[in-house]
């Protein structure tokens, strides 16, 4: 009877089973991979501190968590494109993903600021203007001012490498990447130049002051 009392007090009291050991954190997915597999941890590709590689992998640190785990989400689906990311992606469950996007979130936005303004010309036209008769509306307005991002839902944009940023307006253009709202990168895309997405790419990426924005697009302007 005794016996039987002490099972159940001791049965009643037992400790809910630990999490994976692999998977307890948003950093040690980061810097482990987690389900994905050491290969593939995030910082391999992103940097210790999540400031990306200057090239193709974009920084992560300071971005909105909730745009993060979205993007994730995105990769498991094929919504955006890209093999490796849609591999590890696929292999982390809805938390995961949340853990990882709450970690990177958290850190700070990991890249130099400039002291002085990035060329100004046609792209600081369109970045704070848009133009009206092509039915562009201002990157800032979704973007910032400052490239600092506009809610949840719009990232930042400074401080990302000019060339991820580049990609990722050819991968719109052709429809690859198709997770944004209502179509609006689509549309966007395919009324740029490939000139002006070069410039504009270079100017949202630069890390600093905006230059002042002109009153409107040089008389020149395709």
């Amino acid at each position: 009877m005794l016996a039987g009392v002490v099972g159940a007090m001791i049965g009643g009291c037992a400790a809910p089973p630990s999490r994976d050991p692999f998977t307890s954190s948003g950093e040690v997915i980061a810097m482990g991979g987690g389900d994905a597999g050491a290969t593939r941890a995030c910082f391999t590709c992103h940097g210790l501190q999540g400031e990306g590689d200057g090239e193709t992998a974009p920084r992560l640190a300071g971005l909105p968590a909730g745009y993060l785990q979205k993007q994730l989400e995105d990769y498991a689906a094929g919504l955006r494109p890209h093999a490796l990311m849609r591999s590890v992606a696929g292999a982390l469950d809805a938390d995961d993903r949340g853990r990882v996007a709450a970690y990177y979130a958290g850190l700070p936005a990991a890249f130099t600021a400039s002291t002085s303004p990035p060329p100004g010309g046609v792209a600081a036209a369109l970045y704070h203007n848009g133009d009206p008769a092509r039915g562009l509306p201002a990157c800032a307005s979704c973007h910032g001012d400052r490239g600092e991002g506009v809610g949840p839902a719009n990232p930042p944009l400074v401080g990302q490498p000019a060339g991820y940023l580049r990609e990722q307006m050819a991968q719109w253009r052709r429809s690859e990447r198709r997770n944004d709202p209502r179509g609006v990168m689509l549309a966007i895309s395919r009324r740029l130049t490939p000139g002006e997405v070069e410039a504009l790419a270079r100017y949202a990426a630069a890390p600093g002051p905006p230059a002042a924005p002109p009153a409107a697009l040089p008389a020149a302007s395709p």
